[in-house]
């Protein structure tokens, strides 16, 4: 018998297991995506736990390697929204400044734009119980160190509701996620560029129902936190951090 998670009909259009189509269901139907995204946190099994403690530009090799690529933010927020509009990274903004400023002004303008329009991604205002966001650190865990920290997620998909309309699996809660965040069209993933731009992190944390630290709706856009180009040797990485992949199926 299936697993609840099995989908013949994502399968058939994503081209693998446990993937969802990118796509506006005002407009458009399941098959006209141009691009999946994994429905779970790497490894994207259902029930096995995130892997963490993994550079951004480990995370954009491992995609590479599996036949996908790391998502751009703004896929990764139409997954969670539950409709994938055009890219509105505001390029013109960081023309001219340094990589920082450019994120900042660049997030400046896309948070103003979105915040009207608050939501998560399974419903329009924040829950608690409904995500894994009900743990706690380690007792030793004050730095974020391997030794003193584990990771304390969840399985992948242990909260069933936990889910965005397009049918994505934790992204509240559970472990933070790269992204990339293109400061020009010519870093844009999701259009074919291996050029990548900077780290974005995207999904709350897992102590948010606890402690909720940050904001964290679908298309909140992060501080320059830990930043650095993708594929930048040095890219941060922690216990609570992770990543999953999406998959172009057709040229835009």
């Amino acid at each position: 018998m299936a697993v609840p998670y099995e989908n013949p009909r994502f399968e058939t259009i994503c081209g693998a297991r446990y993937m969802a189509p990118l796509y506006d269901p005002a407009r458009e139907k399941p098959e006209q995506a141009r691009a999946c995204i994994d429905q779970f946190e790497f490894p994207d099994i259902p029930c096995a736990y995130p892997v963490v403690w993994v550079r951004a530009r480990e995370a954009a090799e491992i995609c590479r390697m599996m036949g996908k690529r790391i998502c751009d933010a703004h896929e990764w927020e139409g997954a969670c929204a539950g409709a994938l509009t055009a890219p509105d990274y505001r390029f013109d903004l960081a023309r001219g400044v340094a990589p920082n400023a450019a994120v900042a002004r660049m997030r400046q303008a896309h948070n103003q734009a979105h915040g009207p329009d608050k939501s998560w991604s399974y419903g329009p205002a924040y829950r608690k119980g409904v995500c894994a966001a009900a743990s706690v650190k380690s007792p030793k865990c004050t730095g974020g160190s391997w030794k003193d920290c584990g990771s304390n997620t969840y399985p992948a998909g242990y909260f069933p509701d936990c889910h965005s309309p397009l049918m994505v699996f934790d992204l509240n809660g559970n472990a933070a996620e790269h992204m990339n965040l293109p400061l020009n069209e010519g870093e844009m993933a999701s259009r074919g560029s291996e050029k990548l731009g900077y780290t974005e992190m995207k999904g709350s944390w897992f102590i948010f129902d606890t402690y909720h630290a940050h904001e964290d709706w679908c298309r909140w856009r992060a501080p320059f936190w830990h930043g650095s180009r993708i594929m930048d040797p040095d890219s941060h990485h922690n216990y609570h951090l992770g990543f999953r992949c999406c998959k172009t199926i057709r040229a835009d």
